[in-house]
């Protein structure tokens, strides 16, 4: 089927194309228009003209189209999921899990206010906080959820009244572009609208003066970018960038109930999580059950094409970070030990088994940096205070986990790491009411909860005399 772009109203054909490859057969299977510059100024005039229509129809109205835009995207989630397979290479029960997902966020945030709120109230004064949509925003999202992640940030902004233009990975453009096309008979034009690039527009939308906020979701090194382009007009960002988790096992730990939970929160999405687990520390005296128990899950795991019943790991979404993945590995190889997997499957897929590697050293590049990929340091400790400090000596802080037996002491332990969430004894659990963003050089902001709306929105104090 032929994919357009979403500006002012209109599906359109891009200046150009570009190929969007199946990570499962490393080919081409669709072809994407690409915008120009011309056109992504054309989206930027036309979400300006948009806005203040949108922003006056309130809260009710708006919500009536956020849940008409849900019940489409309900009617075509089998649609939706396997084209996003296609393009991400993600199983496709979990492919659909994020379309489900998209349309839970948006069915919560459409019914959700933001009321004024009386800060004082005096004989002689009251002083009242209001909020008010900041304007047009851009939306940058990665390409390991391409659909979820854009939801986070699509359904607070229309809510609270913004418009939005949509700029996907290139990589990933495909649900994005569908999306557009469900929306477009629903949505007023220029309310939301999608650009597809080859990373060239990434700071036209950053610096351009009639965008107000910039809502990136991607690496860390990309955010710094995007904070610079952003600076000259100080306009309003949200930055959610990279991680390097760490999920500390204590000493009361059931290794078997454990490893089940660590492994999948490893190797979901093929490790291509933003907050996956990406270091493990466990006590010296229980390492080797932890990794036996490793190895055995990865044997047992089934790594294929997302759209082959009984897979369960897909591919890496794309050759670039493919081929990084594998050299992580082989640096892994000289310095440690790999005890599972630590190779590529053989065919033109970007396949890579899960590994398991253990006897690091804490400055192998696999525990200082982010692998995005199937490969799991573990790491053993002795003291629980060195493996805190050492859970904690990372430029990242975006999620963690503490697995234990004694809740208490989990807490203990999890008020202690320097992150923007921590989970005792779960993990990848993120519900819409509950804000999540990073510390350090993890992001700026939250997204999520009534904090995700409030990013979206300035707030303005009305102070009154009274009498």
């Amino acid at each position: 089927m032929p994919y357009e772009l979403l500006i002012d109203g209109a599906l359109i054909d891009g200046a150009s194309s570009i190929e969007v490859v199946n990570p499962a057969s490393g080919r081409a299977f669709a072809s994407a228009p690409r915008a120009d510059e011309g056109q992504a100024l054309q989206a930027i005039a036309a979400a300006k003209r948009a806005f203040p229509g949108w922003a006056a129809l309130g809260f009710a109205e708006r919500s009536r189209r956020l849940h008409e835009l849900a019940e489409a995207i309900r009617l075509r989630v089998d649609d939706f999921a396997r084209l996003l397979t296609q393009e991400q290479g993600k199983p496709l029960k979990e492919a659909r899990q994020e379309v489900l997902g998209a349309v839970a966020a948006l069915t919560y945030y459409a019914p959700l206010t933001l009321q004024p709120r009386v800060l004082r109230e005096t004989p002689t004064e009251r002083i009242i906080e209001q909020r008010y949509p900041l304007g047009v925003v851009a939306a940058i999202t990665p390409w390991n959820y391409p659909l979820l992640l854009l939801m986070v940030k699509l359904a607070p902004a229309l809510i609270t009244g913004n418009t939005v233009i949509a700029k996907p990975a290139p990589t990933t453009p495909l649900t994005t572009l569908l999306l557009g096309e469900v929306a477009s008979g629903i949505l007023p034009p220029g309310v939301f609208q999608t650009l597809v690039d080859q990373n060239d527009l990434g700071a036209l939308l950053s610096r351009h003066p009639d965008v107000a906020h910039v809502s990136f979701t991607g690496s860390t090194p990309t955010g710094r970018k995007v904070l610079g382009s952003a600076a000259d007009t100080l306009k309003r960002f949200t930055l959610e960038l990279g991680g390097n988790d760490a999920a500390i096992i204590l000493d009361d730990a059931d290794i078997a109930k454990v490893a089940p939970r660590i492994f999948g929160g490893a190797t979901t999405n093929a490790g291509q999580i933003c907050l996956a687990v990406k270091r493990v520390y466990v006590p010296n005296s229980m390492i080797d059950a932890l990794c036996a128990e490793l190895v055995r899950l990865a044997g047992e795991a089934v790594v294929g094409d997302g759209l082959e019943q009984g897979t369960t790991i897909g591919p890496i979404q794309n050759r670039a970070q493919f081929e990084k993945v594998l050299g992580f590995i082989e640096d892994a190889r000289a310095q440690g030990t790999i005890v599972a997997g630590g190779k590529a499957l053989a065919g033109d897929g970007y396949f890579i088994a899960p590994t398991i590697v253990r006897d690091l050293p804490d400055d192998a590049r696999l525990v200082r940096e982010e692998q995005f990929g199937p490969v799991l340091p573990v790491l053993g400790y002795d003291d629980l205070e060195d493996a805190i400090g050492r859970a904690n000596d990372s430029e990242y802080g975006l999620g963690g986990t503490v697995w234990t037996s004694n809740i208490d002491r989990g807490i203990a332990v999890a008020s202690r790491i320097e992150s923007g969430t921590v989970w005792v004894n779960k993990h990848l659990e993120l519900p819409f009411d509950v804000p999540f963003g990073g510390a350090k050089q993890s992001g700026i902001g939250r997204q999520q909860g009534i904090e995700g709306m409030e990013d979206f929105t300035q707030p303005r104090i009305v102070n009154v005399a009274l009498g």
